[in-house]
């Protein structure tokens, strides 16, 4: 996969990432106290999507284009409430209108949710999208951006001080063994903040080691989504994409298995949500 976000941001693959990064801070901002949240592999921070890069493969009209295009009469929550901080992100930029000029990556929509008091630590390791997320990000100093390895980041910052922590791991899957030591840091996390809640997106493009993280989950309370293009996808092209999060709050599934059944059905024939989780063992985050 090519690591460079600025490529797909806002395909399909964000659509589920970013809706539930949505719902899952609205969730966990409910309540009265303070949250941190650990973004390990937080990207550029925000792209434009008429850039080269957006523009070469075109996901994004396929993605964000299609849902901005839908009417907001019977669209689920969690739906209308992304699409509302993707619009609140690109009106930084220009004037409303029927086109999207930027998209916001997991870094800004966290940003848009934060409340004084939480705190935010955003790591990116490769150099130029760490420069570019800094530059995002100059002079704000609700954002900690870290030029480093986000897994060693789940090992240092955990457990945090606040005892309520979202930590999103959304690796680039580039080296061969990302799976082993994407169940690796999630463990490790566990076993230092068990009661943490934690999304982890994955690629499916093998089932067996999709198959395997998600086994090394036995014991923890989780909800596993993923969209599926289907066979019509070009060859070549990511078809389909999960994300799993670990102790979700409260109401966060009701929300999901209304929200992603209606993004696929607005994605094209053929497209599926599908969800699989386990009562686990562990507590859910309150």
């Amino acid at each position: 996969m090519n690591y460079r976000h600025g490529y797909h941001a806002g395909n399909f693959a964000d659509l589920l990432k970013h809706t539930a990064l949505c719902e899952l801070l609205r969730l966990l901002t409910a309540k009265d106290k303070k949250l941190f949240v650990l973004d390990t592999h937080a990207g550029a921070g925000g792209y434009d999507l008429a850039s080269a890069q957006a523009r070469r493969t075109g996901e994004a009209e396929a993605g964000i284009g299609r849902l901005m295009a839908e009417s907001r009469t019977g669209m689920p929550g969690a739906v209308a409430r992304y699409l509302a901080a993707v619009q609140a992100y690109d009106r930084k930029f220009g004037p409303a209108g029927g086109t999207l000029h930027r998209y916001p990556g997991s870094p800004r929509l966290v940003r848009a949710a934060l409340r004084p008091g939480d705190r935010f630590v955003a790591c990116e390791k490769h150099p130029e999208e760490a420069m570019l997320l800094k530059r995002e990000f100059a002079g704000d100093r609700a954002v900690e951006v870290r030029q480093a390895d986000g897994y060693h980041a789940v090992k240092a910052l955990l457990p945090p001080v606040e005892r309520r922590a979202l930590v999103l791991i959304d690796p680039p899957f580039e080296a061969t063994d990302e799976f082993q030591v994407l169940a690796r840091a999630v463990r490790h996390g566990l076993r230092r903040f068990a009661t943490g809640c934690y999304a982890i997106w994955y690629p499916i493009k093998d089932g067996a080691p999709v198959s395997e993280f998600i086994a090394s989950l036995d014991g923890a309370k989780y909800l596993n989504m993923e969209l599926d293009l289907g066979p019509r996808t070009p060859d070549g092209k990511l078809a389909t994409c999960g994300l799993v999060v670990v102790n979700p709050p409260w109401k966060f599934e009701e929300a999901m298995r209304e929200a992603l059944p209606w993004i696929a059905a607005r994605l094209g024939p053929g497209v599926r949500a599908n969800f699989s989780a386990s009562p686990g063992s562990l507590p859910a985050q309150t």
